[in-house]
This record gives structure tokens, C-alpha cells and sequence, in this order.
């Protein structure tokens, strides 16, 4: 099951599927709500460019827009 970009705080990847909306744009990996002081650098995601699915060249996790 995807997560949503709003939930608790966690790390990168937790998981590998994160489901975002457009009001959490502009999308970022590791997500503002992740701890990021022990993760790769902050990268920023075309996903709406990309045809509304984006994958973080450092750790993986892929992204999917859904609305």
C-alpha cells in the first residue's frame, strides 16, 4: 500500500511506493515530512513532466501522482 506525502514522519525509503497530490508539489526526495539527517540529499522530482510518475535516482522510491 502506498503512503500518503502527509503521513507521520518516517525514513527514505520506508517503503518504495509514495502516492502525492499536486498540493505537495513541488515534490522532493526524501519528502518534507521524512527525517533527513542520515539520508541522501535532498532532490528535487519533474513528476508532473514526467507523466505523473517519478523515481528518485538516489534511493529508488518511486512517486505517483494522484490527483
Amino acid at each position: 500500500m502506498a503512503q500518503s506525502a502527509s503521513s507521520a514522519p518516517s525514513s527514505a525509503p520506508a517503503q518504495k511506493v509514495y502516492e502525492v497530490h499536486r498540493a505537495d508539489l513541488p515534490l522532493s526526495c526524501p519528502l518534507p515530512s521524512m527525517a533527513v539527517w542520515n539520508e541522501h540529499p535532498r532532490v528535487y522530482l519533474s513528476i508532473v513532466e514526467d507523466g505523473g510518475r517519478s523515481k528518485c535516482p538516489y534511493c529508488g522510491a518511486d512517486y505517483v501522482l494522484v490527483d
